[in-house]
């Protein structure tokens, strides 16, 4: 009975430990596979921050890239733009065929004050006959220059022709303003020089050198103001003509060979009517002057003729032995 309850005893022993390292392993693979489980669950939260974070870097420009922006938009934003005004001369031409022509002068008259303008030259002839004409200079302001010209063109009569030229001098006015500042400059430092010198030589040549410069400095300040009254105000060339008038279109010339051909012929022609001209003054002349140049002539030839020859004169032998006398010299 006690071998029995001994085997029994060891075989319960030895299951019990076989069952608890069955358990133990059990266990063990259990406990991994939840460790891995948990390290799953805990690996996919971590993942997706940081695939947000790869989108929101593609999305979002880099902290380089932002400040380069944002320096740019600094710099763009301290630079101010300054629009340029435009230096513009306007020329125009008109020519227009009117009832009256005193009348339609007075009425562009009128328009050219209404608009802020005036009259800067005029020459006018009148005729009865309705051939009568008139050509006015107006200054208009170029804010008014279109308004005046459509308004002339409506209400004086027919328009003819028109002609409109415009010349950008905005480069040149700049010019003229820096060469003139730059020439106070130079004064204002001779001036200066001028009070440092000490010697009679060099204060002459200082003011000479200021003279110089000076004169220069008129000019250029003669200059600016002609370009600033041309800029200030528009020219504006009105011909009044009459019913009867005939007026004739500008012809476009041509150009290369054929100008220069047009322009030989033209040269020729006129050298040919000036010669014709110079001939017609002297003819009369001639048919005067040329019988008694003939007459001079031929009581010269004549009188040439009848004067007789002067004697010969012989001179004498001389004696044997003597050497032969010269001829006497001739009297008057």
């Amino acid at each position: 009975m006690r071998r029995f309850q001994y085997g029994t005893a060891l075989s319960a022993a030895c299951a019990a430990l076989l069952l608890g390292g069955l358990t133990g392993c059990g266990g063990g693979a259990e406990v991994q596979s939840t460790s891995r489980g948990e390290s799953a669950q805990a690996g996919a939260p971590a993942l997706a921050p940081q695939d947000s974070a790869v989108d929101k870097a593609r999305r979002q420009p880099s902290a380089q890239d932002a400040a380069g922006r944002t320096a740019g938009k600094n710099i763009a934003s301290d630079v101010t733009v300054t629009a340029q005004d435009r230096q513009v001369i306007y020329v125009g031409r008109m020519t227009v065929r009117a009832k009256e022509v005193t009348a339609a002068a007075q009425k562009a008259k009128q328009i050219v004050s209404g608009a802020g303008g005036y009259l800067s030259k005029e020459q006018s002839s009148s005729s009865d006959g309705g051939e009568g004409s008139a050509e006015l200079e107006f200054k208009i302001p170029p804010a008014r220059y279109a308004d005046v010209l459509a308004s002339m063109g409506r209400d004086l009569g027919e328009q003819i022709s028109l002609n409109q030229g415009t010349e950008d001098v905005t480069a040149q006015v700049a010019d003229v303003n820096s060469r003139i500042k730059s020439a106070q400059q130079a004064l204002d430092s001779l001036r200066t020089l001028l009070k440092k010198a000490d010697t009679i030589g060099n204060v002459l040549e200082v003011e000479r050198e200021i003279s110089t410069r000076e004169a220069d400095l008129e000019s250029l300040q003669a200059q600016q103001k002609e370009l600033a009254g041309q800029v200030s105000m528009a020219t504006l060339t009105l011909t009044v003509v009459g019913p009867v008038t005939v007026v004739t279109p500008p012809s476009e010339e041509p150009a290369g060979f054929l100008a220069g051909l047009a322009k030989g012929w033209s040269g020729l022609v006129a050298f040919v009517k000036v010669a014709l001209t110079v001939l017609g003054v002297l003819l009369p002349w001639m048919l005067i002057l040329a019988p008694v140049a003939a007459l001079i002539v031929w009581l010269t030839r004549r009188n040439a003729r009848r004067r007789p020859a002067p004697p010969a004169r012989t001179v004498p032998p001389a004696p044997a032995g003597e050497p032969p006398q010269p001829p006497a010299p001739a009297q008057s």
